[in-house]
């Protein structure tokens, strides 16, 4: 539930899109604690989920972040992505939201198979391992990728 402190903790640049009460209750178990020893942390860690969501809903630049009260500074914003970033947290995070989804859905917490799909592209001079196409007859590079999504229908 949206209150007029939550809208005002991110004024006119949120545009009403900061992390709901219901949304931070189901990301703050998830946040690492502060280091021990040294100061206690002092950054408010839902002001700094909102400004990094403002990030990417925008697309701005680090730079360009709006400036304090709206949002944190974009250094700290930065420091606390690029320290979570290395420690796996955001990784956690997805695993951790895409199985509560899945066994919401009634489905199994992993997925039970996956396609893997290969092609061969166009390649330059430059890169890694390379051979030839015969059937294309060119220099070709081999790109896979893996299509979860689209097995989950067949196989669940």
């Amino acid at each position: 539930m949206w209150t007029s402190e939550d809208r005002a903790l991110v004024g006119d640049y949120g545009a009403g899109q900061a992390l709901t009460d219901d949304q931070w209750r189901l990301l703050q178990p998830l946040i690492p604690p502060a280091k021990p020893g040294g100061r206690p942390r002092t950054t408010d860690m839902r002001r700094m989920l909102d400004s990094l969501f403002y990030l990417l809903r925008t697309g701005c630049q680090w730079r360009h972040l709006p400036p304090p009260p709206a949002f944190l500074p974009w250094p700290t914003v930065y420091g606390y992505f690029r320290a979570f970033l290395d420690a796996g947290v955001w990784e956690s995070m997805r695993h951790h939201l895409v199985v509560m989804l899945r066994e919401g859905a009634g489905r199994e917490p992993s997925p039970t198979a996956a396609i893997i799909d290969s092609q061969s592209v166009k390649t330059t001079e430059a890169g890694g391992p390379r051979g030839y196409d015969a059937a294309k007859s060119a220099p070709r590079r081999r790109a896979s990728s893996m299509e979860e999504g689209s097995i989950r229908r067949v196989v669940d």
